[in-house]
């Protein structure tokens, strides 16, 4: 999206349509709509709070399944995970002999058993997201197609994991490139459960990408991974409220947007641990009321241009998003210790940065190439 210009020449004043929407945009402008208070009130109080709250506790109750054929390593990863013997792990098929559920806060992990199709099912409807698992040892099995081409039609996110990969050494990449490639999806993560190589570097990062689900809870489990958790919170965040601000209707997604961030502000407090309770709310509210008014610019905005007006209002909401979503971060990172003021003067500082880098465009998928592989659970 390029911005237009405004430089007029000798002082005159340049004609409407060409001007840049950094100017027309400024935090200045923000002091000159008291008028719209109401509006933001309004609008704030249509949230039902607690509705909003009851999701995301809803949300840190999902859990991760681990599906994959007998003595593929699910019960050893399992344990890796867990840091603790819990699962039976057995060279003898059909050693789990029902879904495992260990304590892991409040996550759960579940180990099923490879042998029993309908454990299974029940534990991948349960989940957040999946992590099926290769067998490296014993290649490619027919069994291995159907259960990936059956996890693909529940349109739910999942991870293919090749294990064993110690046993194959430096053919670890080419294995799971070739598995990749056979399977149909974007990656294949090559790991050891039994020894842990590869997980916290490469399968839990993949599990928080895949879903938003799965980055809270285990962000708010495994404390090294929480920012990273919260900033695929934000960026999802984001993408919703591009596409709520491409809507040419002015005020008509306010509610949807401002849904958006106030969940999105939750969800980041849950990855963290935090209760979202009145005081935190009045300590971010002046931020997410910043990204309403924000919004209500670039519906203006839309109003006074012929073309382009509803990219310039997705980026907006785009940008405010993202910008709440960094303060949201910033002040639990900080251990909620930034004044009101603060705030302010940090969601000014992550909005003007989101601009000057475009991250709209980041955020956009690439077009999909001819014959380009579909990502895992997608």
């Amino acid at each position: 999206m390029a911005d237009t210009s405004a430089s007029g020449k000798n002082g005159k004043k340049s004609n409407r349509f060409n001007v840049n929407p950094r100017r027309l945009f400024s935090f200045s402008m923000l002091a000159g709509i008291p008028s719209n208070l109401a509006l933001a009130r309004k609008f704030m109080n249509s949230v039902n709070w607690k509705i909003a709250q009851e999701e995301i506790a809803e949300e840190i109750r999902r859990k991760v399944a681990i599906i994959g054929l007998p003595n593929s390593g699910k019960s050893t990863l399992f344990n890796t995970l867990q840091g603790k013997y819990v699962s039976p792990v057995s060279p003898v098929e059909g050693t789990t002999t029902a879904n495992v559920r260990g304590a892991f806060g409040p996550f759960t992990l579940i180990d099923t058993p490879g042998h029993i199709p309908e454990m299974q099912r029940e534990a991948i409807e349960e989940a957040a997201v999946t992590i099926y698992m290769l067998d490296a040892g014993e290649g490619m099995r027919p069994r291995d197609y159907e259960m990936v081409e059956q996890l693909r039609k529940t349109e739910k996110p999942f991870t293919v994991a090749l294990n064993k990969c110690d046993l194959i050494g430096e053919a670890a990449d080419e294995a799971a490139a070739r598995a990749a490639a056979r399977l149909r999806v974007k990656d294949v993560i090559p790991i050891s459960a039994r020894d842990g190589a590869n997980v916290s570097e490469e399968l839990i990062p993949a599990l928080i990408d895949a879903s938003p689900e799965a980055a809270i809870v285990l962000g708010r489990q495994l404390p090294q991974f929480r920012r990273e958790a919260a900033n695929k919170l934000v960026r999802s965040a984001t993408l919703i409220a591009l596409a709520a601000g491409l809507q040419p209707v002015p005020l008509v997604d306010i509610p949807i947007l401002l849904g958006n961030q106030i969940r999105l502000v939750l969800r980041v407090a849950a990855v963290y641990g935090e209760p979202m309770n009145a005081q935190h709310m009045r300590e971010l509210v002046a931020t997410i009321a910043g990204g309403l008014f924000m919004r209500y610019l670039a519906e203006e905005a839309a109003k006074a241009m012929p073309f382009g007006g509803d990219l310039v209002a997705g980026a907006i909401a785009a940008a405010a998003t993202w910008s709440i979503g960094q303060v949201a971060i910033e002040y639990f990172e900080s251990g909620k210790k930034l004044t009101p003021s603060q705030i302010n003067a940090s969601f000014k500082r992550f909005y003007r940065r989101y601009r000057e880098t475009r991250q709209e465009e980041k955020l956009l998928p690439p077009p999909a190439l001819p014959g380009s592989l579909p990502e895992a659970g997608h």
